[in-house]
């Protein structure tokens, strides 16, 4: 995919080490959500979270591509797709049209799987601690969690969640201080200065056709 040198569509080379496998946690986390049948708060819903996608990565009757699969399945019962794409583009979801925003938002969706999808083998037991929990504006809500166990231990990941149709979906990650959607404005902004809706998604799809990125 011939983006930028400095459009790398990953964790920003300023972020190191430590937050770059903090995020491979984090992301993880965020992917393994479950849905309930009845509404619930923001700190139980991360809860069940956690347990839930603790429980596919330590089924040890499933293999790398398993694993992925059945987080991919219940991932995006949970994430709001639409809003984190939305927020990601800021004011420049105004300049795309119905079915270019549909085609953006499909090939986001693909490519943050392809992106951390391809990263569960880097999982080694840990462990996660809600610590805590804000409100925000909006009505949001941030459960604030933090690393038990392996070379990370006690890194932070805060999720920020918005209430739709009576459940809490999980809208940003913010991991030791850098926003996931933060972070991807900044490297798309790039990309649709350069070229605008069509390019960003055509560069998407560039990406998505290389299949999971193993790192």
């Amino acid at each position: 995919m011939t983006i930028p040198a400095q459009v790398t569509m990953g964790i920003p080379s300023r972020v190191g080490r430590r937050r770059a496998v903090a995020s491979v946690v984090a992301i993880l986390m965020l992917l393994g959500a479950q849905t309930s049948g009845s509404p619930i708060g923001a700190r139980e819903t991360m809860r069940l979270t956690i347990d839930a996608v603790l429980a596919v990565l330590n089924d040890p009757a499933l293999d790398a591509a398993g694993r992925r699969s059945a987080i991919e399945k219940i991932a995006y019962e949970r994430f709001d797709m639409v809003t984190v794409s939305r927020l990601v583009l800021a004011r420049y979801w105004k300049r795309f049209t119905p079915e270019q925003r549909e085609q953006y938002v499909s090939e986001f969706k693909t490519y943050l799987a392809n992106n951390y999808g391809g990263r569960i083998e880097r999982y080694d037991q840990e462990q996660v601690e809600i610590t805590g929990v804000r409100d925000e504006p909006r009505g949001d809500v941030t459960v604030h969690t933090r690393i038990v166990g392996g070379e990370f231990e006690d890194a932070t990941v805060d999720y920020r969640l918005r209430r739709k149709n009576d459940e809490w979906r999980i809208i940003d990650v913010i991991i030791e201080g850098i926003s996931m959607v933060s972070n991807f404005r900044d490297q798309f902004k790039e990309v649709l200065s350069r070229g605008g809706p069509d390019h960003l998604v055509a560069k998407l799809k560039e990406k998505n056709a290389l299949g999971p990125i193993e790192k």
